[in-house]
């Protein structure tokens, strides 16, 4: 995610430097989950009535949340889902959405009852393995399903969810309106829940189809491959979409407008983009640029994660672009420092996802740096500690220091991974050398595709790769709370110039990240 934020003057200020969220709910979120859904059970039995203790066989219901810190009904425990199949009818002009949710499924304990996240229109049916079955929905966004049979431990079953509403506008938290009179998905991480049912959370990932139907002349983006557009009757087309890579429920999206679209290719991975009516129309000579940027991407992180690529550029007033797998959501400020932010999250954020969003640094500090740094010094030719040197100086101006990259606390998930985190990485570079940094940041991320990954995680893998101890460093930059000492500030040849610099070092341009290509 890249977030906008505007100066006093009215100019955009880069997010890459953004200190405080944006008040937009999608921004104050965060996971704590720290194992894999597929292992996790329902709490134990109780007693029964009599005092016995029930047994571990008797069928109970999964749990109706996986207990995260900041978010504890996020996610279902149960059952491990395998596959989503969404089909949706959506009227523009009335924002009514008639939806079939097909979820398949792994019961991973003898489930009684099970709970899927769910916030969006009405819910008239719901069916498991073909047989009606009891449901209700409580919270905010759960769906408990009662199923007539209990479902036995690692049986596969499939579940119908069906319901049709009126669509409201969450303005970028989920389900949003477009000034054309379309719509699209995105927010991060309960975007998904505003338009079909799932498991959400980020461990439990998942093949993907969407097939929806919108009138003739309307048309529809969604994350993979475009696989059909076919006549659904009259005045009407029935457009499906297939991911066939794993993906999580934040990052799957749709998108119904009149589109534009650019078709180009990077190497043989497809890229298909789409242009919404209005100002979106301009920023094709950008997305042209993205086979080059994914070249480059290439060259750091190894061979491209994902089946497909491209973009969906919208023309609604968001205050984020969202990296929504294979096909961002971008917001009309978008520039190419973005483009390179959005497409650097295929690798760290989509194909390798976080276990915890305590870890979230993984996703954006990486995206960070390689959009804010490494592109302008590989591409540029900018020096890169010169950056560093300049961003520093603003990051002490804004008092970054007391808000850690990882575990940053509930409302902070999206502050100072911008602008700390690429200074991190940057530091780590010079404090390993660059061929043990480059190394190892490719092979952990190759080695976690379509998986999942942590903080604690990274800091194991970095310090396999070299006998320098990494504990002080680590601590300071991850965990600390105040500005890490010089040692860890001014490695290698950071040293040179930087051992002088005092922490109120003027600085001519308070915004170095990602301002050159910013409108």
């Amino acid at each position: 995610m890249r977030i906008q934020r505007w100066s006093d003057s009215g100019s955009p200020i880069p997010a890459a430097l953004r200190s405080r969220p944006v008040a937009v709910s999608a921004l104050a979120l965060a996971l704590s989950l720290t194992a894999s859904v597929a292992s996790v059970a329902a709490a134990p039995p109780p007693d029964s009535p009599n005092g016995a203790v029930a047994s571990a066989a008797d069928p109970t219901p999964g749990s109706d949340g996986l207990g995260d810190p900041y978010y504890p009904q996020d996610g279902n425990g149960g059952y491990d889902a395998l596959h989503y199949d969404v089909a949706i009818d959506y009227n523009p002009p009335t924002h009514n959405l008639k939806g079939k949710a097909t979820i398949t499924a792994n019961a991973t304990q003898n489930l009684s009852a099970f709970n899927l996240d769910f916030a969006g229109p009405a819910v008239s049916s719901v069916a498991v393995n073909g047989q009606p079955a009891q449901f209700k929905k409580t919270g905010e966004h759960e769906l408990v399903v009662t199923p007539k049979a209990a479902l036995p431990l690692g049986q596969p079953f499939t579940v119908i969810v069906d319901y049709a509403g009126t669509m409201p506008d969450t303005k970028g938290n989920g389900w949003t309106y477009s000034p054309s009179g379309g719509a699209f998905a995105a927010g991060e991480p309960h975007s998904a829940t505003t338009w079909y049912p799932l498991n959400d959370t980020p461990l439990d990932k998942v093949t993907f189809t969407v097939k929806a139907t919108v009138p003739t002349g309307w048309d529809v983006a969604s994350n993979g491959v475009r696989t059909s557009d076919a006549p659904a009757g009259s005045g009407k087309h029935t457009v499906t979409w297939e991911a066939k890579d794993p993906i999580i429920g934040y990052l799957t999206t749709i998108a119904i407008d009149k589109f534009t679209r650019l078709t180009q290719k990077a190497g043989n991975t497809p890229l298909e983009s789409f242009f919404a009516p209005g100002g979106a129309q301009q920023k094709k000579d950008l997305e042209k640029k993205l086979p080059g940027v994914l070249a480059f991407e290439e060259q750091l992180y190894g061979p491209y994660p994902q089946e497909a690529g491209g973009g969906i550029y919208v023309d609604t007033d968001l205050q984020f672009s969202l990296e929504t797998q294979t096909r961002p959501i971008y917001a009309p400020w978008v520039d190419l420092n973005t483009l390179i932010h959005e497409n650097a999250h295929q690798w760290w954020g989509d194909s390798m996802s976080v276990k915890d969003w305590r870890d979230v640094c993984l996703n954006e500090c990486f995206a960070s740096y390689t959009a804010d740094i490494l592109y302008p010094e590989r591409v540029n030719h900018k020096n890169a500690d010169q950056i560093y040197r300049q961003a520093l100086a603003s990051a002490d101006q804004q008092g970054v220091w007391s808000t850690p990259l990882y575990d940053p606390g509930k409302g902070n998930e999206f502050t100072t991974v911008y602008t700390r985190g690429p200074l991190f990485l940057h530091a780590l570079r010079r404090y390993i050398g660059d061929d043990v940094f480059f190394a190892a940041v490719r092979d952990f991320v190759q080695g976690h595709k379509h998986g999942n990954a942590s903080i604690p995680e990274f800091r194991q893998f970095i310090q396999s790769r070299t006998t320098k101890k990494l504990d002080g460093f680590f601590d300071a930059w991850l965990n600390g709370k105040q500005r890490p000492a010089s040692q860890y500030l001014y490695p290698g040849s950071l040293a040179n110039q930087g051992m002088q610099a005092a922490p109120d070092e003027p600085n001519t341009d308070p915004w170095p990240f990602g301002r050159g290509d910013r409108k």
